[in-house]
């Protein structure tokens, strides 16, 4: 349904430093960089983090959030710890979500902008 969604941050050098490593072990890459832009992506852009005037205020309760698919649950771990040691926080550490339904695996973080992101895993490996 979706070809792709844009964010809008504050400082795009520290949101880079941020998705490389989170997006790093889920298997995507900086696809396009240019002056106040990037592109993530696997084989095309479907993450733009542009830089604005005017991010969106952080809002826990929107229920807004992006969750990446992850090949493995070892991917969703790295991609937890990732988010911890390149300035995110947490919002939910790796396992089994239950209530979400059979064999769902995620993790739960937040961005420097206080977007909320997840990485999940449907296989049992």
């Amino acid at each position: 349904m979706l070809d792709h969604v844009s964010i809008g941050v504050a400082d795009p050098s520290r949101s880079k430093t941020f998705y490389d490593a989170v997006l790093a072990p889920l298997g995507y890459l900086c696809l396009s960089e240019s002056a106040g832009s990037l592109g993530y992506g696997g084989d095309q852009v479907s993450l733009w983090i542009l830089e604005v005037e005017r991010p969106v205020p952080a809002d826990m309760a929107s229920g807004l959030h992006f969750c990446f698919a992850a090949p493995t649950r070892d991917s969703v771990r790295a991609f937890h710890a990732a988010a911890l040691a390149n300035g995110g926080s947490d919002n939910g550490k790796a396992g089994l979500r239950a209530d979400y339904g059979d064999g769902y695996f995620a993790a739960f973080a937040i961005d420097p902008d206080g977007y909320r992101i997840e990485a999940y895993c449907g296989s049992g490996s």
